[in-house]
């Protein structure tokens, strides 16, 4: 499986992959992780990959992904038509507006306010990459949840590791809950 998160600069989007990585690693999985991002430390365009495997991994730069995280517009335009047919789209509602015409063939496309809830529930805006983190694997069982705590916890700065647990949850909450409605269970 190849993930991808994009985004600007500051919004968590290589420590979201690292901790995806690790997550799959604590989990018996092979992973490899790369990133890029713009001179800016901050705002600049910031990407951050994770390939996933049982196999041994011989492609450290891959065209296409089976899963794109897309946490801002520009990211969500340039990145969305490397998705491979059938793959998975999940985005950030709050700062992301969906073009039907950019997608490959038969995507799956998933969109939450990760930015507002992490702002609303949360009181920061930084940690709408744990809810958005959260929410990817809840729906596409990449890893089990005590791989993606563990790799949290280790990655995370001190005294926050809390605080980034609970909107990974969160994120896992309303994968459910999406879940949970598409297949008529709701209540």
């Amino acid at each position: 499986m190849i993930i991808r998160f994009a985004g600007f600069g500051g919004q968590g989007i290589v420590k979201a992959s690292l901790i995806m990585g690790q997550s799959a690693v604590f989990h018996g999985k092979n992973a490899i992780q790369n990133q890029s991002y713009g001179s800016e430390s901050r705002g600049g365009e910031c990407r951050g990959d994770v390939i996933i495997s049982d196999d041994d991994i011989y492609e450290l730069e891959p065209v296409h992904n089976d899963v794109l995280v897309a946490m801002t517009q520009p990211a969500y335009d340039k990145f969305v038509p490397l998705l491979r047919p059938g793959g998975t789209l999940i985005y950030d509602k709050d700062l992301v507006i969906i073009d039907d015409k950019l997608h490959p063939e038969g995507i799956h496309k998933y969109g939450i306010d990760a930015t507002d809830i992490a702002h609303k529930q949360f009181g920061r805006k930084i940690v709408a990459n744990m809810v958005l983190l959260g929410y990817m694997n809840a729906l596409l069982k990449i890893v089990p949840v005590s791989a993606l705590e563990k790799a949290i916890a280790e990655n995370v700065p001190e005294g926050t590791d809390q605080l980034n647990l609970d909107a990974m949850r969160k994120g896992i909450e309303l994968a459910a809950g999406e879940v949970a409605a598409k297949t008529g269970d709701a209540g």
